[in-house]
Order: C-alpha cells, then structure tokens, then sequence
C-alpha cells in the first residue's frame, strides 16, 4: 500500500491538461479562466463625481462663493462646455465631470436661486471626484488559470470584454458495478441494494466544474462491464465504483488490464477506501473506487475532485485541509490514516473551531455521512489526543 500523498500524487500526474475554448461571457461564471482577459478601457473612463452637487474650480470653493449654474452633467450626457471662473455645473453621482473643473461641491451644502447657487456651508477640501482609471486601465491583465466567480464576471464586463478563452469542461464517465445494484425508482430484489454512489459523485463533480455522465450499472460479468468501458471511450476520466478488489466477482481490475490499462498504483493505506486504483486506458485517467457508499464518497472528496481541478489547470489541487480543535478525547489510531465522519462546530476560546468524530465510523453508513460537516484526518500510527489538541479536517 502507498501513502494518501503518494497516491494523489500519482493521480495527479495522470490528468491531461484540457485544451480551451471560447465561451460569451453570460457563460463564463464558474468556469476557469485559461488565458488572461485584457480590460479594453480605463475605469472609470473618464473623471466622474462621486456626489451629487455642483461641479466648480477648486480655488473658488470658499464659503459664501456663488457660482452662475451654465449646465447639467448626468449620467450618459456629459457637459460640453469648459468651465470657467465663477461657473458650476449641476452634476450627479456617476457623471463625467467638465472640463476646467476641479472639486464637486456637495447640493446640502449649496442654495440656489435661479440660475445662481451659492455654498453657505464649509468645503473640507475633498474633490468628490473618481479619477479616470481609478478601478483599472486598458492593457491591466485578469491573470489566468483561475475560477471565475460572479463578481469577476462583473469586473470583465467593465473591461469591455465579451467573450473568454475558459478550459474544456472535463468529461468524467462514472461506472457503477455489481449484479446487487438497481436504479433509484426500481423495484430491489431482496437480495439488491439501491445505487447511490453515483449520484453523490456526479452532483460532486457537477459542482467542480466537470460533466459528469452516469453509464449503466455493468453487470458481473467480463462481457457486460467491458460493454459498458465501451461507453466511455471519449472519457476524459473513467471513474468505477465497486469491483476494484480482489473477490471472485471483483473484475473492474482484469477486465480493464484486458482493455489497455497501464496501472499506476492498487491499494492505499487510509480508512475508508483503501481498495483504490489508479492508471491509464487509452486516453483517458482511470480511477477504480471502492464499493462501500462512505468509501467511494470519501475517495471522490481526496482524489477524484483534485483530479478535476488538476485538469481544468487551477494551481494547488490537492485537498485545502482546516484546523480545529478536539471537543471529545480519541484513541490511537492505527497504520493507515482515518478520514473520520465528524462535526465542526463553533470557535473556541483560541479561534478554532472544534471538531467532534462520530462514534461510528463504518464505511457503509450513509445517514452518518449525511449528517457530517467534515472528515477529521488521523494520521497512521497517531498516539491517542486529548480534548483539546489540535487536529486538520477536510470541510464537506
């Protein structure tokens, strides 16, 4: 068996870097940005008030000042005069400001009569002014690879951008095994069990970034999940689950030997999930998952989802790992590392959350996982941890 690290290691260096394409940019939100956006203006464009009020020439703004009002500047129609001395300009927020001026004088603290306005309280020296290029300037770069969140998408369009060069979605085939399992909906023999593992999976990797197909569920036999490989030729990532040990009707390793995979590593040492897989089929990654419900879950949180991120090309894929602090005394752990169920709850005194395992840890129960916030690292052969000590656990 190898390390967690090891293996992520290993899965990693297997992802290809997907090539890119050109989306609007309605679309681009929560894709990955493959090449720099370049802002095509300044922001703002132009010298624009931050008040509304009355635009003037800075030296006159003293108290008692009056000023003949020559026009109006507003938001998408600009004054085309030039200001001259003893002038304002009626402004409002957002709007160029004329040429020749120099402060914006706030309307609370002018009266106006006519065309005449006169400011009877004190200017404190502000000019009320967003200068032109204030936010960015033409030629700034929105570096790449990174997700583009909404708020980036703001920006860009600001930009004058309208379309981006994103990374290809990855595609990721998922392969329920077993003669066991039927669909969600069906009618279970007694004997059969409803399949799970996909869904969670599929939604997982939706969030990701990735499209996820669901296959048919291959059967027990050589014939049917090599039918069902089949299916996946154009995968950029097989992903099966269940059939990836070593029972008599565990053939996912055999019959994917048979159709061309160059294995990379079998078996990890950490709980749930050590019967992992990892290699290449023609052209495309392959990871075998175990069957058990936790397990498979677990191992798409530590090596599926940073197999996508690695092949979409965001920068340190692996796992973010938290700090916390232990609400419950636990033993020592054993010779694998333990992803425990748990729950993260609120700040202690030090600033970290603290964290409790559950009591049952069996790789088969759903509702446990469910009800958990966070897997809570053991690390191999960990001595026992009073309440207290400080632990890493992945947030779900």
């Amino acid at each position: 068996m190898i390390s967690v690290a090891e293996a992520l290691a290993h899965i990693l260096a297997l992802m290809p870097r997907l090539d890119a394409e050109t989306v609007p940019l309605a679309q681009a939100a929560h894709r990955v940005l493959a090449e720099p956006a370049i802002a095509r203006r300044d922001q703002p464009p132009f010298d624009a008030s931050a008040m509304d009020g009355y635009a003037v020439q800075s030296a006159e703004a003293l108290p008692g000042a009056t000023f003949r009002v020559v026009g109006e500047s507003a938001a998408g129609h600009g004054f085309a005069g030039q200001l001259q001395p003893g002038q304002a300009v009626r402004i409002f927020t957002g709007a160029p400001v004329p040429m020749g001026a120099e402060c914006v004088l706030l309307q609370e603290d002018m009266t106006r009569d006519g065309d005449l306005v006169t400011l009877t309280g004190n200017h404190d020296g502000s000019r009320n002014i967003r200068a032109k290029g204030a936010d960015f300037r033409a030629g700034d770069q929105f570096d790449a690879p990174r997700l583009i969140h909404p708020h980036d998408v703001a920006l860009m369009a600001a930009m004058n951008i309208a379309e981006l060069r994103v990374t290809r979605r990855p595609v990721v085939a998922l392969i329920a095994t077993g003669d066991e399992l039927v669909m969600p909906g069906e009618a279970p023999r007694p004997d059969q069990i409803v399949a799970s593992n996909t869904f969670a999976l599929a939604a997982l990797l939706r969030a990701e970034g990735a499209e996820a197909r669901m296959l048919p569920i291959a059967p027990d036999t050589r014939a049917g999940l090599a039918a069902v490989f089949g299916m996946a030729q154009d995968a950029d990532l097989i992903v099966t689950i269940g059939g990836a040990s070593v029972g008599d009707h565990d053939l996912v390793a055999d019959v994917a030997t048979e159709l061309g995979l160059q294995r990379a590593f079998y078996k990890v040492a950490m709980r749930p999930g050590k019967p992992l897989m990892a290699g290449r089929m023609g052209r495309a990654a392959m990871l075998g998952l175990p069957g058990n419900p936790v397990s498979a879950i677990v191992c798409g949180h530590l090596f599926v989802l940073p197999a996508v991120r690695a092949m979409l090309g965001l920068p340190d894929p692996a796992p973010r790992l938290r700090r916390a602090v232990l609400a419950e005394p636990v033993g020592a752990n054993g010779p694998r590392a333990h992803y425990m169920r748990a729950l993260v709850s609120d700040d202690d005194s030090a600033g970290l959350p603290n964290i409790q395992p559950f009591a049952q840890q069996d790789s088969a129960l759903l509702g446990l996982l469910s009800r958990a916030n966070a897997l809570m690292l053991r690390p191999p052969h960990d001595a026992a941890q009073p309440k207290g000590a400080e632990v890493r656990y992945l947030s779900l």
